[in-house]
Parts: C-alpha cells; sequence; structure tokens
C-alpha cells in the first residue's frame, strides 16, 4: 500500500491542501516533469480545470481527462482514447485554442510554457485530495461578530435591495455596489473565485462560497458591509442556500462541495457546522462514482427542503431541513451530468441542466417526483435560466448552451386559466432562438423588461465573447440586437478577451448590468444598460474592479426572480 504525501500551494491569501496522487503511475509513458512544473500544473489544473473535468479528471461538462481511457464506437468496439494517447502537442492545441464544445481558449490567458506544462500536467496521474469531516469543519469556522453583537437595525443610507453582490475572481473579494448610486459601497475578502452569492430569506446577509470552499456571511446592516463569519466546507465547493419557508428564514445554511463530494449543514447566522452528508453513491446508470460533486442547490418556497443536484450521479435531492437529526430525503432520478438550474415562474417546478447528457431535467416540488426530462441541444448551461411569456407558446423558461448556437424555449405548465391552452406544449422545446455562435453562460429576463439577454462568454471569437444579444420577447421573429460591451467600456482592447458575462436586472428591472471581465491585470468594468433603449447609462471602473464576473443583485436574488 502507497504512502500518500501531502503538498500544498496558494491561491492569493488561500492555502489549498492536496495529497500527492497513489503513487506515481503512468512514470513510464507519461512526459517527464520536474516537482516544480508539477506545482504549477496542480495549481492552474485547480484555478483553470478542475470545475468542468472534476478533481480526479473523470469528466462531466468537460470531458475526461485522465491519462488512459476507453470509449465505445458506434459498433459497440472500444477504442483508445485519453491524454496520453492525444499526445502533449495535440493537447498543447487544445489548451491554447478551445473546442467547439465549449472550452474557452486559454492563448490569451496561459503563457507557452504554461500551456506545455499543463499539456504533460494532464498525462499524469490525478493526484487525490485528502477527506474533509465535521471537525475540520469546527477548526476552520470563525465567528468574527457574534448575532447580539450586531446592528439592530440598518446602520447606512445605502437601498439594500439594490445592492450588487460582485465576484472579484482573482483577488478571492467581494464588491458591494450601490446600485442607486453605482459606486462602490465596500470590498470584503472572501474565498477564491466566489461562485454565486446568495442572499438570506430575510435579505440582510449574503453568503458566498469560494472555489476554496470558503464560506463568507456578510451582514449588510453595518455602515459597510461587514464579514461576521467564516468556515471552510471542503477543498473545493460551489453552492450554497439558505432556508427560506415560512418560520425557518436565516435558521439554516447549505452548502455543496466539489471535494470531498458531500453537503453540510450549518447555523444561518453564525456559520456554526451542525451536519455533513456525503454524496458518493450510485449513477443513475447503475455505476459507483467516487467523486459526484455537489453541483447546485435552490431553496424551495413551498416546503422547507432545499434541492440538491448531484453532478455524476444525476440524483436530485429533495432533502426536508425542518428535522436536521433525522434528516427525510428524497431522491429523484433524472440524468447525469446536472449542473446549474431555476425555477419556473410559479418556482413550483424546477429545471435544471443534465448537460453533457444533453437534457433539461424538471422536478415538480410539489409531488417530488421528476415532472419531464427534455432533450435540448448540446451541453445546456442555464445558470438560473429566464421566465416570460412567449406570445405563441405561453409560459417558458429559457437556456442557452455551451456546445450549441442556440436559447432553447421550453414550455412550462401554469395554474392559471388564462394558460390552460398551451398546456400542449408544456415541456417540449417550442423554439430555439438563433446565436451568432456556442459559449452562452447566462440568460436573463425580469417581469418589468420586454427583453432577453444572453451572453457569449465562452465563445472563442472575440466579437462573440465581447458581446451580448438581445432578444425582444414581444416579438420573437425579430433579429436580436448585438450590443458591443467591450467597445460600450471605452477600456482599451488587450491581448485577452474581455468577456462580457452573468447580465443581472436592477431590483426595478431598469438597468442591466453586465461583467466585461478582463484579465488580471488588464481593466475590467461593470457597464450599465437602459433595458427599454438598451442603451449604454454608465461604465463602472475603479483599480479594485479586477477580474469582476458574477453579479447578484440583493432583491432578485432573495426573491428568485429571473
Amino acid at each position: 500500500m502507497r504512502t500518500l504525501k501531502p503538498f500544498s500551494f496558494t491561491i492569493g491569501a488561500v492555502s489549498f491542501a492536496l495529497m500527492a496522487g497513489f503513487g506515481q503511475a503512468n512514470a513510464q509513458t507519461a512526459p517527464a516533469m520536474t516537482p516544480q512544473e508539477k506545482e504549477i500544473g496542480k495549481k492552474i489544473y485547480f484555478e483553470r480545470c478542475a470545475g468542468c473535468h472534476g478533481v480526479l479528471r473523470k469528466g462531466a461538462t468537460g470531458k475526461n481527462l485522465e491519462p488512459a481511457w476507453t470509449k465505445k464506437d458506434k459498433d459497440g468496439k472500444e477504442i483508445s482514447g485519453g491524454t496520453l494517447k492525444l499526445g502533449t502537442e495535440r493537447l498543447e492545441k487544445i489548451i491554447a485554442y478551445g473546442t467547439e464544445g465549449g472550452m474557452v481558449n486559454y492563448d490569451d490567458i496561459l503563457t507557452k510554457e504554461e500551456i506545455n506544462i499543463m499539456a504533460r500536467y494532464i498525462q499524469q496521474t490525478p493526484d487525490v485530495p485528502p477527506e474533509f469531516s465535521l471537525k475540520d469543519m469546527m477548526d476552520s469556522w470563525k465567528l468574527i461578530v457574534p448575532p447580539e453583537q450586531r446592528p439592530k437595525k440598518p446602520m447606512s443610507n445605502v437601498n439594500l435591495k439594490n445592492v450588487f453582490a460582485t465576484t472579484l475572481r482573482d483577488t478571492g473579494e467581494l464588491a458591494l455596489i450601490d446600485g442607486d448610486k453605482k459606486e462602490i459601497w465596500g470590498i470584503v475578502k472572501t474565498g477564491y473565485a466566489v461562485h454565486i452569492s446568495r442572499l438570506s430569506a430575510s435579505g440582510r446577509y449574503v453568503y458566498t462560497v469560494g472555489r476554496d470552499g470558503l464560506v463568507t456571511l456578510i451582514d449588510l446592516w453595518f455602515e459597510k458591509p461587514t464579514t461576521v463569519a467564516t468556515i471552510k466546507i471542503g477543498h473545493d465547493a460551489r453552492s450554497v442556500d439558505t432556508s427560506k419557508f415560512k418560520g425557518y428564514e436565516d435558521k439554516y445554511l447549505v452548502g455543496g462541495s466539489y471535494w470531498p463530494p458531500q453537503y453540510s449543514i450549518m447555523e444561518g447566522d453564525t456559520l456554526k457546522p451542525l451536519k455533513i452528508v456525503s454524496t458518493r453513491g450510485i449513477t443513475v446508470d447503475g455505476e459507483y462514482h467516487p467523486e459526484p460533486r455537489v453541483a447546485s442547490i435552490v431553496s424551495s418556497h413551498i416546503k422547507p427542503e432545499w434541492v440538491i443536484n448531484i453532478k455524476e450521479t444525476g440524483q436530485i435531492l429533495l432533502v426536508d431541513y425542518s428535522d436536521i437529526k433525522n434528516l427525510k430525503t428524497t431522491t429523484i432520478e433524472s440524468a447525469k451530468f446536472l449542473h446549474d438550474g431555476g425555477w419556473d415562474m410559479t418556482k413550483r417546478y424546477f429545471l435544471v441542466a443534465a448537460n453533457a447528457s444533453h437534457k433539461i431535467a424538471a422536478v415538480d416540488t410539489k409531488t417530488g417526483k421528476l415532472a419531464a426530462l427534455i432533450d435540448t441541444k448540446k451541453i445546456p448551461h442555464p445558470g438560473r435560466g429566464a421566465n416570460f411569456v412567449h406570445p405563441k407558446y405561453g409560459p417558458v423558461w429559457a437556456t442557452g448552451h455551451l456546445g450549441d448556437a442556440v436559447i432553447s424555449l421550453i414550455s412550462t405548465p401554469h395554474p392559471d386559466p388564462k394558460y390552460a391552452k398551451y398546456k400542449q406544449y408544456n415541456w417540449k422545446v417550442v423554439e430555439e432562438l438563433k446565436m451568432p455562435g456556442a459559449g452562452n453562460l447566462f440568460v436573463k429576463t425580469h417581469p418589468k423588461s420586454n427583453h432577453l439577454w444572453a451572453d457569449m462568454p465562452m465563445n472563442p471569437e472575440r466579437e462573440n465573447a465581447e458581446a451580448m444579444m438581445v432578444f425582444d420577447i414581444r416579438d420573437l421573429s425579430k433579429p436580436p440586437v448585438k450590443i458591443e460591451v467591450a467597445k460600450d467600456s471605452g477600456l482599451p482592447e488587450t491581448k485577452a478577451f474581455r468577456r462580457a458575462v452573468h447580465q443581472e436586472f436592477s431590483e426595478d428591472g431598469s438597468e442591466v448590468w453586465v461583467s466585461l471581465w478582463g484579465g488580471k491585470t488588464d481593466p475590467s468594468a461593470i457597464v450599465v444598460y437602459d433595458d427599454k433603449t438598451l442603451k449604454l447609462k454608465k461604465v463602472i471602473t475603479d483599480p479594485k474592479m479586477i477580474t469582476p464576473t458574477g453579479k447578484f443583485n440583493v432583491y432578485n436574488t432573495m426573491k428568485d426572480i429571473y
């Protein structure tokens, strides 16, 4: 039995500890690497690759990157693949130029030397991180300001409902931007590359989770946004959400980990750890998987339940948090590999992308059963999706695609009798809106908007990655308007793409805020548009505005408006 040896590296101010892999398999066939090169490869892989390809490189949204694997052709015969078969030169080209399946090009992010290191690194045996226990969580927990020492009422004049929690990805920070004044209200340290910000049911607390597993609890009632507690829930994490059902407001927080594959329950106002539940298990195909990651979590408005989506197994969990000591869980089979999703406009049905299966799974959270499994174009990636009433097909929910140049519109049920005539279309893709290219991450609208906004930040063409497409939902036969976000920003052109990403509406639905995500050393901005006229309204720049990505409007996030 081999001995696992620890190693560590640092991302920003965050130390990330792993364990060396199970020996040095592939030593005779994998390209040689110095210890220093391996450390560089480990760091880059964690920062840029693990999210899509998995810590163990078994694949999900991205392809399997194990050194050697086999797959079957159309006749059922096994054919060899894997990074060792592709070789260093071919892997360098894939990393540099990206793929049509939605992988971004890295020639403007990594140096040629780093690309070569990564091409060789992924031909080595994957490293296996250690586990993370309830004791580990407790040891990491920091209660900075106890609840009794916090303000009894808001201490600032900021309109808290229109604050935008904005991820500054590469600095490990969150900018809280005053949506009325359009200026940074405060910046707080968070985990590295915050994936999402979620709001407590009251709207007082912002919760973030970083790729390094650090959860941060931020209190907006102070004069400036203040971190009041932190905790680590694992080595790699993506999802958190709160308890929203009446009587449980602000009581619990649940966080999902990519590694270890598990979810954790904490006190909502202190982050004190209460329970860990493993997600390792059997896939919908009946096979055991060692790394079933928690992909996304949403909180039900109609029951004391969380919807927890397990990526690799294709299982959707409805977790009843009314009694966490005697946890009741409903397991719903859908399809691999689950990713992001959101509510329909009634907030009864949850729709989630099984993106590498090219499907959308719809769950009826009232009955606790799968409502539909809908085939779509390649690699749907909805974020939380977008809801509106189609002029021909009634209520629909929209998703974009990483791997295809369309926006898919799916008919959803609605109890209002005026929508009964559209029942025949329910759970069908009723229309596909044409995009200039693939690489979409988010679609967004608002109940007060006549527009559907779609980005393309993962597209390999600059002209697409730096722009937005806006559709008129009153007349979808009209060609969409292309919004040249990078040009509108007035920032100088750089070698690295300035990706236009994660459009977010203001509280009243009158404005759309777009992140212009530049390189770590390049100027970035938030570009604000008037939704009615589609005209530029404001460019928010600041030396501290470094690699802005996700923006979450407090009110819209609290109420699940999209």
